[in-house]
């Protein structure tokens, strides 16, 4: 029996699944975690399968959150979806379930549950869950918003197929997808689109980019540019692929200063792999797509001597 057997397994036994997410959730998290419950609800439809995590923000037209109850979790099966790490996952009652499935696509450094499925290869967890969906295409049934949220999650994080985890296996199921009404235009629109106020710090982004000779960018928000620019930490993520249009960057952080003073550090490269910078600052990630954490300015500057380390060492 293969993994995804496995799974199928585990859910026809099970009367109630939860579906998990990370924090601070992006669209491959919501589009993974939502299309997995669509196509569940849909294929059996007595079962009881929730949402489970915090705000998700502006992302609210791709899906929102269940009420869960702590007595929703006894005898459940629990599956995390596009989460690495424990700590990251939204809702701290994931293992409060009777079984618990990872299914994810970044590297496997924090092993957990009792049906471990990773591929690193995939280019989303979106991807994954659609791949296991038509896999199983004569018990599973893809719905139509269950195609919308997929093909979102595989959008975001192939950043419209320009990065490097697209592969001709993407393209095959993003075509499947399609085949569904999902108007991939206008998500494509929603996905892009960003207020005035983003637009300036995008500006502001380009203007002050301190570029060093390695080819390392970098980029500091401060609470005093965030609240001159009146955005909030979420908003920023808007601009984290900016650096990568130009042509002397090699790989970049950006760093946002957060209420309680420390950093969210977003690690991004063309090439030089930076994640194990980022386990090194509380974090983790791809290869080339990577986030960590810093406690103050000086731990900053660590991260970024490491990055250029790194880019001289390519």
């Amino acid at each position: 029996m293969n993994i995804y057997d496995q799974i199928l397994e585990a859910i026809k036994e099970s009367k109630t699944i939860i579906v998990h997410r990370h924090k601070n959730p992006d669209p491959d998290a919501l589009g993974s975690q939502g299309g997995l419950v669509e196509i569940i609800k849909t294929s059996f439809p007595t079962k009881k399968v929730l949402k489970a995590g915090g705000p998700v923000g502006d992302l609210n037209y791709l899906t929102d959150m269940d009420d869960v109850s702590d007595e929703d979790y006894k005898e459940a099966l629990v599956i995390v979806t596009d989460t690495a790490n424990t700590p990251r996952i939204s809702d701290e009652r994931y293992n409060q379930g009777k079984f618990l499935i990872k299914i994810d696509h970044h590297p496997n450094d924090d092993v957990y549950g009792d049906i471990v499925l990773v591929d690193t290869k995939a280019s989303s967890s979106s991807e994954i869950i659609a791949d296991f969906c038509f896999y199983h295409k004569e018990v599973l049934d893809m719905t139509d918003n269950a195609a919308r949220l997929l093909y979102a999650g595989i959008v975001g994080d192939t950043g419209r197929f320009l990065y490097p985890a697209t592969t001709p296996k993407t393209m095959r199921i993003v075509a499947d997808l399609m085949e569904h009404p999902i108007k991939s235009d206008e998500i494509n629109r929603k996905m892009t689109a960003m207020s005035r106020k983003v637009a300036q710090l995008s500006g502001y982004v380009l203007q002050n980019i301190e570029i060093h000779p390695s080819g390392v960018g970098k980029v500091l928000l401060t609470k005093s540019i965030l609240d001159q620019f009146d955005v909030s930490d979420a908003e920023t993520s808007a601009v984290v692929s900016l650096p990568s249009a130009l042509e002397e960057v090699v790989l970049w952080g950006i760093f946002v200063e957060q209420p309680e003073g420390h950093f969210r550090c977003r690690l991004r490269s063309k090439g030089p792999v930076i994640n194990e910078v980022a386990k090194q600052h509380h974090g983790g990630g791809h290869p080339l797509a990577s986030g960590a954490n810093a406690k103050d300015l000086n731990e900053v500057e660590q991260i970024i001597h490491q990055l250029i380390q790194v880019a001289e060492q390519n």
